[in-house]
């Protein structure tokens, strides 16, 4: 059994970075039956909502993409909204997802989830092998929980929810929210204010040498509907590893998600000033945290699903830009 393009699928977090190009694909590949809610509608971090909307709903298949993100800044000061929040929203979700008999469940975590200096690339066995990166714990340890949380309904009660950690993503439909966004949305946001005010120069978090890796959402998105497709008998390979024991040495059932090459920070706001056509100089505040040294995902297990991404970096980076100035400066 694979997902039937007429069973009804809830998308959670439908008007976010990943939610909306869920929406996207789901609909370009031809899946007519989605359920969305805006949050004004349902409140994720109610319980009782969320068991009411379950109820009533019944959807076949989640995609759990609803949290709450942000970059450096706002990790270090909103620590207790990141925690309490995401833990909140992916407690109700999955709790409910099994009580009203959800087929199957995605939970979408982030690869911040790996510890601090976590060998490179970073591969799913490594969760839990080191301490995390001090700037994002509370966000880290909430993904974390979200991972256990479907490996222990998965083992208890034989339910089919996956842990799907992507790497950095970007692209329509982002937060360029300075300063509670991501490093690649800020560095645009930046260096296309700072052309248009003719300033000299911009200045960056951090010494410039951190690495990321960086995939474009919408690949993010057809990679989640890929494994959501599966055949049981691999679907189920990716959540079996433990074979139903309580072995906590075993895989979890997740998966990484990434395009397995990155580059450093000053590499990106190179890149990103060439594209928004900033032409003054880049300058690095040290005394700013660069956050974890690396994070990049070893990817071989999707690939080895014949996934790749479509869309190459910098064409990714100006298709964000255009995002941009079509949906921020033209307000």
């Amino acid at each position: 059994m694979s997902v039937n393009n007429n069973e009804k699928i809830y998308i959670a977090g439908h008007r976010g970075l990943v939610g909306s190009a869920l929406v996207r694909r789901l609909n370009a590949v031809g899946f007519t039956n989605l359920t969305v809610r805006a949050h004004d509608e349902l409140e994720l971090t109610d319980q009782a909502a969320v068991r009411q909307f379950f109820k009533s709903e019944r959807p076949d298949y989640v995609f759990l993409a609803a949290a709450k993100v942000g970059g450096i800044y706002a990790n270090n000061t909103y620590p207790a909204d990141f925690i309490y929040d995401n833990i909140g929203v992916q407690t109700n979700v999955i709790h409910a997802a099994w009580q009203h008999g959800v087929k199957r469940l995605l939970f979408l975590g982030s690869s911040c989830i790996y510890p601090r200096d976590c060998p490179q690339p970073m591969q799913e066995s490594h969760l839990l092998s080191g301490p995390l990166e001090p700037t994002n714990r509370p966000y880290a340890v909430a993904k974390i929980a979200g991972v256990e949380m479907c490996w222990a309904f998965n083992r208890q009660y034989g339910t089919r929810f996956l842990s799907v950690m992507p790497t950095n993503l970007y692209g329509p439909g982002d937060n360029y929210d300075l300063p509670n966004c991501h490093v690649l949305p800020a560095l645009i946001r930046k260096m296309h204010e700072a052309k248009m005010r003719g300033d000299k120069q911009v200045t960056i978090w951090g010494t410039g040498n951190a690495r990321r890796e960086f995939l474009y959402v919408d690949d993010m998105a057809n990679a989640c509907i890929l494994l959501m497709k599966l055949p049981d008998v691999q679907f189920n390979s990716l959540i079996s590893s433990d074979a139903g024991d309580s072995n906590t040495a075993a895989l979890p059932p997740l998966i990484n998600i990434g395009c397995g090459a990155d580059l450093t920070v000053r590499a990106l706001a190179e890149t990103i000033a060439r594209i928004v056509g900033f032409k003054g100089a880049l300058v690095f505040d040290t005394t700013k945290p660069d956050g974890t040294p690396r994070k990049l995902l070893d990817v071989s297990r999707i690939q080895e699903l014949n996934w790749r991404p479509e869309v190459e970096f910098a064409h990714g980076v100006s298709l964000a830009y255009e995002d941009f100035l079509r949906t921020v400066m033209s307000k």
